[in-house]
């Protein structure tokens, strides 16, 4: 074969987010599988998921087969203008280092669009064949997420962007089923996979190996890890659902996020007690929590672009064997119900579905063993580093 292929990810290994862990087991799958004579680029950014989380990383890293360039990033907080600042930062560098190299195949995984469209630049200069790995519509998201004015004006321009950087694509790949008719109507020739989100080694790992019925004592410590933006909408369901749960639960909430100062800010304004904020930890810490944990919280905000994504988290909560309180709608409510026990679903926002539906929840751990089977995020990543390799040859 004597192929190489360029993968542009913003996040990769040691940084914290789903990005991160996906786009890491896929290179250590491709790896495995791909002939000794094929050699991978990565071209990704220095930790900075979190400015509250910090670790060491290389910027450069390089071995026979692999090469990894991490692009330091100028300060910036959540803001969109400071993450455009910083996408741009990473653009130009991603530009600059792979100038002098050809590539027969560029990856690009994207949930903010324009590390996709950055994949379909490179693809085009250098001539090479773009694999696009989607994890979210952006589109979608800028029209419910921005004030309706400044919505109008950028979500056109946004939409013709992503036509632009799409069309070029030779195989897109999309992490939801929920995604399919947006996709299928806007793309109806483009040739799509379905590799979704997984649960890695770390949780599988952890998994408990038999059941324990215990009976349920107040107070209930729920626990949410993760991003707190105004995606996951913590802001509007926790304050609520602590004063319904006063007495009956206790919220460990570990994480950071454009939205955790509101949060705070609301917190105190009601004097709610039973709300403790924690900074990022790292995964051997997080599992640790998942285990002292009675219920594991998941919720995305009321928007209807939300309606088609499958959050990445579902799949670690749900290899825990805890129970799972999850404020989810549209597809991400379809699998919850179809795929995993031991959860209850409520609508997002509504305080009051979320009580009732934390009242129904069993106590206890419970192996969920065909789910840990069916989404090992070994297994997919080994099946989707195939469907890469597979469109260098075509």
């Amino acid at each position: 074969m004597n192929l190489r292929i360029l993968i542009l990810s913003f996040y990769f290994k040691p940084d914290l987010c789903a990005g991160s862990f996906r786009t890491s087991a896929l290179v250590d799958e491709l790896l495995k599988n791909a002939p000794g004579d094929v050699h991978f680029d990565v071209v990704t950014t220095l930790p900075n998921r979190y400015s509250s989380f910090s670790v060491d990383a290389e910027e450069t890293e390089s071995s026979d087969r692999l090469k990894i360039h991490r692009v330091k990033l100028p300060s910036h907080n959540s803001g969109m203008f400071d993450q455009s600042k910083a996408f741009l930062h990473f653009s130009k560098e991603a530009v600059r280092v792979t100038k002098s190299t050809d590539y027969d195949l560029v990856y690009a995984t994207s949930s903010r669009l324009m590390t996709a469209v950055l994949g379909a630049w490179v693809a085009r200069k250098k001539r090479a064949k773009l694999y696009l790995d989607i994890r979210d519509i952006f589109v979608d998201t800028v029209g419910d997420v921005l004030p309706p004015k400044i919505a109008t004006i950028v979500k056109p321009v946004f939409s013709l962007v992503e036509r632009l950087a799409f069309s070029r694509a030779d195989k897109i790949n999309l992490v939801s089923r929920g995604f399919e008719g947006y996709f299928k109507e806007r793309y109806p020739k483009g040739k799509f996979s379905w590799f979704t989100n997984g649960i890695d080694n770390e949780f599988i790992e952890a998994s408990p190996s038999g059941s324990d019925d215990f009976e349920r004592k107040d107070p209930v410590k729920i626990l949410y890890a993760g991003n707190i933006g105004e995606g996951q909408g913590l802001h509007e369901i926790i304050p609520e659902m602590a004063k319904r749960l006063s007495g009956k639960a206790v919220f460990q909430i570990i994480g950071d996020g454009g939205r955790k100062a509101q949060l705070q800010d609301s917190l105190k304004e009601h004097k709610l007690g039973n709300v403790e904020l924690l900074p990022p930890v790292n995964r051997n810490e997080l599992v640790k929590a998942y285990k002292q944990a009675d219920v594991l919280f998941l919720h995305l905000n009321d928007y209807p672009a939300f309606r088609k994504v499958l959050p990445s988290k579902l799949f670690e909560y749900a290899a825990m064997g805890k129970p799972i309180l999850a404020g989810v709608a549209g597809y991400a409510e379809d699998f919850v119900k179809d795929e995993i026990d031991n959860a209850a679903v409520f609508a997002p926002c509504d305080a009051e579905q979320a009580e009732i539906a934390f009242v129904s929840l069993g106590g206890g751990v419970k192996p969920r063993t065909e789910f840990l089977q069916k989404f090992s995020r070994k297994r997919i990543m080994r099946d989707m580093a195939a469907d890469i390799l597979s469109l260098c040859s075509e």
